[in-house]
């Protein structure tokens, strides 16, 4: 359950804009711009930089974008990204074996050499302290140039953040992955 109230209704005009965009888009409120919707100027500049990172972090192929958000979701047992990770990541095309499956990585036979690399390296990250070793990243630069090395660092870190806060804030799954399993 929520730490704090999700009703939008009385909100700002900018929160109600951002509402009404997330039920167009969405179907519903997200409960992330709810909680937002608080603090107009968190609101604007968490959407500003989910609008950036949608158009403009695109080196990664979707599939390591989806793992690289995943895994710091499972890590840190956000069940709200999760859910919303599982919907977005399907709707890009990225095999849904591979995001069932993040939690239990390690056993699982779905995933290619660099796709666990990503997964190690994003669990590492998540980690408090921060566990990534010179040798890891070694590793992931003979699979990746420097500039997707940047933007899966900057996944996970940006992860972690949503994470965090919607596991702090009570915030839980909404029911975007069942809407995957009812699609034709």
């Amino acid at each position: 359950m929520a730490r704090i109230p999700l009703d939008t209704t009385t909100r700002s005009v900018p929160a109600r804009l951002a509402a009404r965009f997330s039920r167009r888009r969405l179907g519903r409120v997200a409960d992330p711009i709810a909680a937002w919707a608080h603090h107009t100027g968190v609101m604007l500049a968490l959407i500003r930089l989910e609008k950036h990172v949608a158009r403009r972090w695109r080196r990664l192929d979707p599939t390591l974008q989806a793992l690289a958000v995943m895994a710091p979701a499972a890590r840190i047992g956000c069940s709200w990204c999760m859910d919303f990770g599982y919907w977005e990541f399907h709707h890009r095309g990225v095999d849904p074996r591979k995001l069932e499956d993040v939690p239990r990585w390690r056993s699982s036979a779905v995933y290619t050499g660099l796709e666990r690399l990503v997964l190690e390296y994003a669990e590492a990250m998540t980690d408090t302290p921060p566990t990534v070793t010179d040798e890891l990243v070694v590793r992931l630069r003979q699979h990746l140039d420097d500039p997707r090395v940047v933007e899966l660092t900057s996944l996970v870190a940006l992860e972690n953040m949503r994470s965090r806060t919607n596991a702090a804030l009570g915030l839980t799954s909404q029911g975007f992955r069942a809407e995957c399993r009812l699609a034709p």
